[in-house]
Protein backbone atom coordinates (compact mmCIF):
# COMPACT_ATOMS: atom_id res chain seq x y z
CA UNK A 1 0.00 0.00 0.00
CA UNK A 2 1.10 3.62 -0.41
CA UNK A 3 -0.05 6.33 1.87
CA UNK A 4 -1.28 9.78 1.43
CA UNK A 5 1.63 11.93 1.74
CA UNK A 6 0.38 14.02 4.60
CA UNK A 7 0.69 10.86 6.57
CA UNK A 8 4.47 10.23 7.67
CA UNK A 9 5.75 7.15 7.03
CA UNK A 10 9.18 6.39 9.30
CA UNK A 11 12.50 6.63 6.63
CA UNK A 12 10.07 7.64 3.74
CA UNK A 13 10.14 10.67 2.17
CA UNK A 14 7.30 12.78 3.28
CA UNK A 15 6.89 16.14 1.73
CA UNK A 16 2.98 17.25 1.93
CA UNK A 17 3.63 18.59 -1.70
CA UNK A 18 5.53 21.54 -0.49
CA UNK A 19 9.03 22.48 -1.46
CA UNK A 20 9.78 23.67 2.24
CA UNK A 21 9.15 19.94 3.36
CA UNK A 22 10.74 18.42 0.09
CA UNK A 23 13.46 16.31 1.40
CA UNK A 24 11.92 15.49 5.00
CA UNK A 25 12.31 11.84 6.31
CA UNK A 26 10.32 11.27 9.40
CA UNK A 27 11.62 9.43 12.21
CA UNK A 28 7.93 7.85 13.22
CA UNK A 29 4.93 6.77 11.43
CA UNK A 30 1.58 8.80 11.67
CA UNK A 31 -1.23 6.79 13.91
CA UNK A 32 -3.25 5.86 10.81
CA UNK A 33 -0.13 4.63 8.88
CA UNK A 34 1.83 2.75 12.39
CA UNK A 35 -2.12 1.16 12.87
CA UNK A 36 -1.85 -0.31 9.02
CA UNK A 37 1.67 -1.62 9.45
CA UNK A 38 1.13 -3.48 12.43
CA UNK A 39 -1.89 -5.04 10.68
CA UNK A 40 0.92 -6.15 8.03
CA UNK A 41 0.36 -3.66 5.41
CA UNK A 42 3.71 -3.15 3.48
CA UNK A 43 4.24 0.55 2.52
CA UNK A 44 5.80 1.00 -0.68
CA UNK A 45 5.92 4.59 -1.20
CA UNK A 46 3.28 7.60 -0.76
CA UNK A 47 0.68 9.32 -3.26
CA UNK A 48 0.05 12.88 -4.17
CA UNK A 49 -1.52 15.48 -2.43
CA UNK A 50 -1.78 19.31 -2.95
CA UNK A 51 0.63 21.96 -1.78
CA UNK A 52 0.06 21.31 2.50
CA UNK A 53 -3.20 19.00 1.44
CA UNK A 54 -5.25 22.42 0.71
CA UNK A 55 -7.69 21.89 -1.54
CA UNK A 56 -9.56 19.54 -3.37
CA UNK A 57 -7.29 18.74 -6.64
CA UNK A 58 -4.30 17.58 -6.58
CA UNK A 59 -1.31 19.44 -7.76
CA UNK A 60 1.92 20.71 -6.65
CA UNK A 61 5.52 22.50 -7.37
CA UNK A 62 7.05 19.26 -6.65
CA UNK A 63 5.56 16.43 -8.04
CA UNK A 64 2.99 17.69 -10.62
CA UNK A 65 -0.65 16.81 -10.74
CA UNK A 66 -2.63 14.04 -10.20
CA UNK A 67 -5.14 12.95 -13.05
CA UNK A 68 -8.37 10.87 -13.56
CA UNK A 69 -8.13 7.32 -13.86
CA UNK A 70 -11.77 7.74 -15.65
CA UNK A 71 -9.71 10.51 -18.07
CA UNK A 72 -6.57 11.56 -17.45
CA UNK A 73 -7.38 14.97 -18.49
CA UNK A 74 -9.22 15.53 -15.39
CA UNK A 75 -8.74 15.93 -11.72
CA UNK A 76 -9.10 13.17 -9.62
CA UNK A 77 -9.78 15.91 -6.44
CA UNK A 78 -8.27 16.18 -3.54
CA UNK A 79 -6.66 15.96 -1.16
CA UNK A 80 -6.94 12.52 -0.90
CA UNK A 81 -6.44 12.70 -4.72
CA UNK A 82 -3.30 10.51 -5.25
CA UNK A 83 -4.79 8.19 -3.10
CA UNK A 84 -7.98 7.96 -5.60
CA UNK A 85 -6.22 7.81 -8.32
CA UNK A 86 -4.08 4.53 -7.17
CA UNK A 87 -7.42 3.01 -5.92
CA UNK A 88 -8.97 3.53 -8.97
CA UNK A 89 -6.45 2.47 -10.90
CA UNK A 90 -5.80 -0.69 -9.73
CA UNK A 91 -2.51 -0.38 -8.05
CA UNK A 92 -3.73 -1.12 -4.21
CA UNK A 93 -7.20 -1.78 -3.19
CA UNK A 94 -7.49 0.75 -0.70
CA UNK A 95 -6.00 3.36 0.81
CA UNK A 96 -5.96 6.28 3.94
CA UNK A 97 -7.14 9.48 3.06
CA UNK A 98 -8.20 12.47 5.36
CA UNK A 99 -11.05 14.91 5.15
CA UNK A 100 -11.14 18.31 6.58
CA UNK A 101 -13.27 19.95 3.56
CA UNK A 102 -14.23 16.56 1.61
CA UNK A 103 -10.90 15.38 1.16
CA UNK A 104 -11.76 11.72 1.17
CA UNK A 105 -15.62 12.56 -0.30
CA UNK A 106 -14.08 14.65 -3.45
CA UNK A 107 -11.84 12.27 -4.81
CA UNK A 108 -13.91 9.26 -3.76
CA UNK A 109 -16.97 10.63 -6.29
CA UNK A 110 -14.66 11.59 -8.52
CA UNK A 111 -13.05 8.12 -9.06
CA UNK A 112 -15.69 5.95 -8.41
CA UNK A 113 -14.67 4.79 -5.05
CA UNK A 114 -16.18 4.78 -1.73
CA UNK A 115 -14.85 6.91 0.65
CA UNK A 116 -15.76 7.46 4.49
CA UNK A 117 -15.40 10.29 6.78
CA UNK A 118 -15.78 8.67 10.17
CA UNK A 119 -17.47 10.01 13.55
CA UNK A 120 -14.80 12.30 15.66
CA UNK A 121 -12.57 10.28 17.55
CA UNK A 122 -13.08 6.82 15.64
CA UNK A 123 -9.62 7.62 13.89
CA UNK A 124 -6.81 8.49 15.64
CA UNK A 125 -5.25 11.70 14.27
CA UNK A 126 -2.23 12.31 15.52
CA UNK A 127 -2.40 15.82 14.79
CA UNK A 128 -0.21 19.18 17.01
CA UNK A 129 -3.97 19.96 18.28
CA UNK A 130 -5.49 16.83 19.73
CA UNK A 131 -8.22 18.77 19.87
CA UNK A 132 -8.64 19.18 16.68
CA UNK A 133 -12.46 18.22 15.47
CA UNK A 134 -13.09 19.28 12.17
CA UNK A 135 -10.65 17.21 9.99
CA UNK A 136 -10.77 13.29 10.35
CA UNK A 137 -8.83 10.82 8.41
CA UNK A 138 -10.34 7.42 6.82
CA UNK A 139 -10.25 4.92 4.22
CA UNK A 140 -11.11 4.99 0.90
CA UNK A 141 -11.80 1.77 -1.37
CA UNK A 142 -13.13 0.34 -4.42
CA UNK A 143 -15.44 -1.73 -1.85
CA UNK A 144 -17.86 -0.85 0.99
CA UNK A 145 -16.26 -4.23 2.11
CA UNK A 146 -12.30 -3.43 1.94
CA UNK A 147 -13.76 0.09 3.41
CA UNK A 148 -15.32 -1.44 6.38
CA UNK A 149 -11.91 -3.65 7.07
CA UNK A 150 -9.88 -0.75 7.02
CA UNK A 151 -11.63 0.87 8.98
CA UNK A 152 -11.30 -1.19 11.71
CA UNK A 153 -7.53 -1.39 11.39
CA UNK A 154 -7.05 2.61 11.39
CA UNK A 155 -9.26 2.86 14.42
CA UNK A 156 -7.11 0.65 16.29
CA UNK A 157 -4.03 2.95 18.51
CA UNK A 158 -0.90 3.41 19.38
CA UNK A 159 -1.01 4.44 22.73
CA UNK A 160 -1.46 8.20 20.81
CA UNK A 161 -5.30 8.33 20.60
CA UNK A 162 -7.22 11.59 19.83
CA UNK A 163 -8.16 13.66 23.32
CA UNK A 164 -12.02 13.21 21.18
CA UNK A 165 -14.03 10.55 22.92
CA UNK A 166 -15.64 8.95 20.03
CA UNK A 167 -20.06 8.76 20.00
CA UNK A 168 -20.88 5.26 21.13
CA UNK A 169 -21.90 3.20 18.37
CA UNK A 170 -25.85 3.55 17.33
CA UNK A 171 -26.86 -0.08 16.42
CA UNK A 172 -27.85 -1.20 12.92
CA UNK A 173 -31.18 -2.56 12.49
CA UNK A 174 -31.03 -6.47 11.21
CA UNK A 175 -33.02 -5.92 8.11
CA UNK A 176 -30.95 -2.75 7.25
CA UNK A 177 -27.67 -4.49 7.69
CA UNK A 178 -29.50 -7.06 5.26
CA UNK A 179 -29.96 -5.02 2.39
CA UNK A 180 -33.65 -4.33 3.70
CA UNK A 181 -34.10 -0.02 3.92
CA UNK A 182 -37.87 -0.71 4.88
CA UNK A 183 -38.53 1.66 7.53
CA UNK A 184 -35.75 3.84 7.32
CA UNK A 185 -36.13 7.80 7.19
CA UNK A 186 -34.02 9.63 4.68
CA UNK A 187 -33.61 13.43 3.63
CA UNK A 188 -32.41 14.23 0.12
CA UNK A 189 -31.48 17.57 -0.90
CA UNK A 190 -30.32 18.57 -3.98
CA UNK A 191 -28.94 22.17 -2.36
CA UNK A 192 -28.73 21.31 1.36
CA UNK A 193 -31.41 24.06 1.57
CA UNK A 194 -28.78 26.79 0.27
CA UNK A 195 -28.99 26.98 -2.77
CA UNK A 196 -26.11 25.20 -3.88
CA UNK A 197 -25.22 25.43 -7.14
CA UNK A 198 -24.69 21.75 -8.58
CA UNK A 199 -24.11 20.80 -12.37
CA UNK A 200 -27.22 19.74 -14.16
CA UNK A 201 -25.24 16.38 -15.23
CA UNK A 202 -24.10 15.56 -11.55
CA UNK A 203 -27.67 16.25 -9.80
CA UNK A 204 -29.59 13.99 -12.68
CA UNK A 205 -27.65 10.85 -11.29
CA UNK A 206 -27.80 12.02 -8.09
CA UNK A 207 -31.49 12.09 -8.17
CA UNK A 208 -31.20 8.82 -9.71
CA UNK A 209 -29.36 7.16 -7.05
CA UNK A 210 -32.19 8.64 -4.26
CA UNK A 211 -35.05 7.40 -6.55
CA UNK A 212 -32.73 3.95 -5.99
CA UNK A 213 -32.42 4.17 -2.13
CA UNK A 214 -36.43 4.46 -2.51
CA UNK A 215 -36.46 1.66 -4.61
CA UNK A 216 -34.76 -0.28 -1.57
CA UNK A 217 -37.59 0.45 0.92
CA UNK A 218 -36.84 3.38 2.49
CA UNK A 219 -38.72 6.38 2.97
CA UNK A 220 -37.36 9.32 1.15
CA UNK A 221 -38.39 12.92 1.21
CA UNK A 222 -36.65 16.66 0.27
CA UNK A 223 -35.89 17.72 3.72
CA UNK A 224 -32.34 18.64 4.98
CA UNK A 225 -31.39 20.38 8.43
CA UNK A 226 -30.63 24.01 8.84
CA UNK A 227 -27.70 24.57 7.36
CA UNK A 228 -27.07 28.61 7.24
CA UNK A 229 -24.59 28.22 10.31
CA UNK A 230 -22.23 25.86 8.46
CA UNK A 231 -20.24 28.16 6.20
CA UNK A 232 -19.03 30.76 8.86
CA UNK A 233 -18.17 27.48 11.42
CA UNK A 234 -15.93 25.86 8.77
CA UNK A 235 -14.26 29.24 7.58
CA UNK A 236 -13.42 30.18 10.74
CA UNK A 237 -12.58 26.50 12.12
CA UNK A 238 -10.25 25.84 8.80
CA UNK A 239 -8.61 29.49 8.86
CA UNK A 240 -7.47 28.80 12.67
CA UNK A 241 -6.36 24.89 12.27
CA UNK A 242 -4.48 25.63 9.20
CA UNK A 243 -2.57 28.48 11.05
CA UNK A 244 -2.43 26.36 14.13
CA UNK A 245 -0.58 24.20 12.08
CA UNK A 246 1.28 26.11 9.92
CA UNK A 247 2.08 30.08 11.46
CA UNK A 248 5.70 29.50 11.13
CA UNK A 249 5.81 29.27 7.84
CA UNK A 250 3.42 32.09 6.82
CA UNK A 251 5.91 33.89 8.62
CA UNK A 252 9.10 32.95 7.46
CA UNK A 253 8.15 31.34 4.33
CA UNK A 254 4.77 33.18 2.88
CA UNK A 255 6.20 34.11 -0.71
CA UNK A 256 6.93 30.61 -1.13
CA UNK A 257 2.98 29.36 -0.68
CA UNK A 258 1.03 29.62 -3.30
CA UNK A 259 -1.64 32.63 -3.37
CA UNK A 260 -4.51 30.50 -2.12
CA UNK A 261 -2.67 29.47 1.20
CA UNK A 262 -1.26 32.58 1.94
CA UNK A 263 -4.79 33.76 1.69
CA UNK A 264 -6.09 31.13 4.29
CA UNK A 265 -3.41 31.41 6.22
CA UNK A 266 -4.15 35.23 6.28
CA UNK A 267 -7.53 34.78 7.59
CA UNK A 268 -6.42 32.16 10.24
CA UNK A 269 -3.25 35.15 11.48
CA UNK A 270 -6.14 37.92 11.10
CA UNK A 271 -9.41 35.84 13.61
CA UNK A 272 -10.17 37.74 16.58
CA UNK A 273 -11.55 36.97 19.87
CA UNK A 274 -15.06 38.36 18.75
CA UNK A 275 -14.70 36.10 15.50
CA UNK A 276 -14.24 32.72 17.31
CA UNK A 277 -16.93 33.91 20.05
CA UNK A 278 -19.20 34.01 17.09
CA UNK A 279 -18.27 30.71 15.32
CA UNK A 280 -18.85 28.76 18.49
CA UNK A 281 -22.53 30.24 19.19
CA UNK A 282 -22.84 29.26 15.14
CA UNK A 283 -21.67 24.99 16.14
CA UNK A 284 -24.11 25.69 19.00
CA UNK A 285 -26.53 26.48 16.65
CA UNK A 286 -25.77 24.37 13.85
CA UNK A 287 -25.12 21.05 16.37
CA UNK A 288 -29.04 21.95 17.64
CA UNK A 289 -30.49 21.76 14.09
CA UNK A 290 -28.89 18.98 12.98
CA UNK A 291 -30.16 16.84 15.87
CA UNK A 292 -33.43 18.33 15.16
CA UNK A 293 -33.29 16.66 12.14
CA UNK A 294 -31.91 13.54 13.06
CA UNK A 295 -34.73 12.98 15.80
CA UNK A 296 -36.92 12.65 12.63
CA UNK A 297 -34.88 11.20 10.09
CA UNK A 298 -32.34 8.61 10.03
CA UNK A 299 -29.87 9.88 7.72
CA UNK A 300 -29.53 13.33 4.77
CA UNK A 301 -28.76 12.38 1.46
CA UNK A 302 -27.21 14.71 -1.21
CA UNK A 303 -24.56 15.27 -3.82
CA UNK A 304 -20.87 14.09 -2.92
CA UNK A 305 -19.50 17.20 -5.07
CA UNK A 306 -21.32 19.58 -7.36
CA UNK A 307 -19.16 19.19 -9.92
CA UNK A 308 -18.16 16.34 -12.56
CA UNK A 309 -14.50 16.49 -12.46
CA UNK A 310 -12.61 19.33 -14.00
CA UNK A 311 -10.27 19.96 -16.26
CA UNK A 312 -7.08 19.23 -14.73
CA UNK A 313 -5.33 22.11 -15.53
CA UNK A 314 -7.50 24.56 -13.83
CA UNK A 315 -6.50 25.29 -10.08
CA UNK A 316 -10.53 24.97 -9.40
CA UNK A 317 -13.99 25.15 -11.21
CA UNK A 318 -14.15 28.98 -11.89
CA UNK A 319 -18.18 28.96 -12.20
CA UNK A 320 -21.12 26.39 -11.56
CA UNK A 321 -24.08 26.61 -13.34
CA UNK A 322 -23.54 30.37 -13.97
CA UNK A 323 -22.22 31.16 -10.61
CA UNK A 324 -18.94 32.52 -9.71
CA UNK A 325 -16.66 30.42 -7.67
CA UNK A 326 -14.10 33.20 -6.41
CA UNK A 327 -12.02 31.20 -3.52
CA UNK A 328 -10.67 27.64 -3.93
CA UNK A 329 -12.75 26.58 -1.18
CA UNK A 330 -16.19 27.98 -2.84
CA UNK A 331 -16.70 25.38 -5.01
CA UNK A 332 -16.07 22.65 -2.30
CA UNK A 333 -19.60 24.25 -0.39
CA UNK A 334 -21.61 20.94 -1.04
CA UNK A 335 -18.71 18.93 1.52
CA UNK A 336 -17.91 21.76 3.49
CA UNK A 337 -20.98 22.60 4.99
CA UNK A 338 -21.20 18.62 5.97
CA UNK A 339 -17.55 19.00 7.70
CA UNK A 340 -19.01 22.46 9.49
CA UNK A 341 -21.52 20.05 11.51
CA UNK A 342 -18.93 17.49 12.20
CA UNK A 343 -21.32 14.36 11.26
CA UNK A 344 -19.87 11.50 9.75
CA UNK A 345 -20.59 10.97 6.08
CA UNK A 346 -19.56 8.53 3.67
CA UNK A 347 -19.13 8.92 -0.42
CA UNK A 348 -20.98 6.30 -2.27
CA UNK A 349 -20.27 5.70 -6.47
CA UNK A 350 -23.98 5.77 -7.63
CA UNK A 351 -23.36 5.97 -12.10
CA UNK A 352 -21.74 8.06 -14.57
CA UNK A 353 -22.88 11.06 -16.18
CA UNK A 354 -23.36 11.82 -19.80
CA UNK A 355 -19.24 12.49 -20.64
CA UNK A 356 -18.64 8.66 -18.89
CA UNK A 357 -16.98 10.73 -15.42
CA UNK A 358 -18.53 9.24 -11.96
CA UNK A 359 -20.73 10.60 -9.42
CA UNK A 360 -21.22 9.99 -6.17
CA UNK A 361 -23.41 10.74 -3.33
CA UNK A 362 -22.88 11.57 0.43
CA UNK A 363 -24.72 9.72 3.12
CA UNK A 364 -24.95 11.44 6.46
CA UNK A 365 -26.24 10.53 9.68
CA UNK A 366 -25.13 11.50 13.30
CA UNK A 367 -22.46 10.64 15.73
CA UNK A 368 -21.50 7.39 15.71
CA UNK A 369 -23.71 5.92 12.63
CA UNK A 370 -20.34 5.02 11.09
CA UNK A 371 -21.36 1.04 10.52
CA UNK A 372 -25.17 2.51 9.89
CA UNK A 373 -23.75 4.27 6.96
CA UNK A 374 -21.52 1.73 5.49
CA UNK A 375 -24.75 -0.78 5.78
CA UNK A 376 -26.49 1.51 3.57
CA UNK A 377 -23.95 2.03 1.00
CA UNK A 378 -23.77 -1.80 1.43
CA UNK A 379 -27.30 -1.95 0.40
CA UNK A 380 -26.57 0.32 -2.44
CA UNK A 381 -23.68 -1.01 -4.28
CA UNK A 382 -25.12 -5.25 -4.07
CA UNK A 383 -28.31 -3.19 -6.19
CA UNK A 384 -26.25 -1.12 -8.23
CA UNK A 385 -22.58 -2.46 -7.75
CA UNK A 386 -20.64 0.79 -9.63
CA UNK A 387 -17.40 -0.80 -8.57
CA UNK A 388 -17.39 -3.20 -11.76
CA UNK A 389 -17.46 -0.45 -13.77
CA UNK A 390 -13.15 -0.03 -13.94
CA UNK A 391 -11.26 2.64 -15.96
CA UNK A 392 -9.71 1.90 -19.50
CA UNK A 393 -6.01 2.40 -18.59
Amino acid sequence: MTHKDSHDVAGMRSTLGSPLYADRVPAQDAPVVAALRAAGVVSTGKTNVPELAAGSHTFNPVFGTTTNPYDPTRSAGGSSGGVAAAIAAGIQPAGDGSDMGGSIRTPASFCNLVGLRPSAGRVPLGSSDPWAWISRKGPMARTVADVRLLLEVMGSTDGRPSALVPAPARPVPAGVAAGDLRGLRIGWSADLGLGLPVEKGVLAVAEQAAGRLAGLGADVTTAQPDLRDADEVFATTRAHDFYTGYADLYRDHRDSLKPALRWNLGLGAALTADDHRSATLARARLRRATDAFFAEHDLLVAPAVAVQPFDARLEHPEEIEGEAMHTYLDWMRMATVISATGLPAVSVPVGFDVDGLPVGVQVVGPDGSDELLLAVAAAYELADPQHHHRPRL
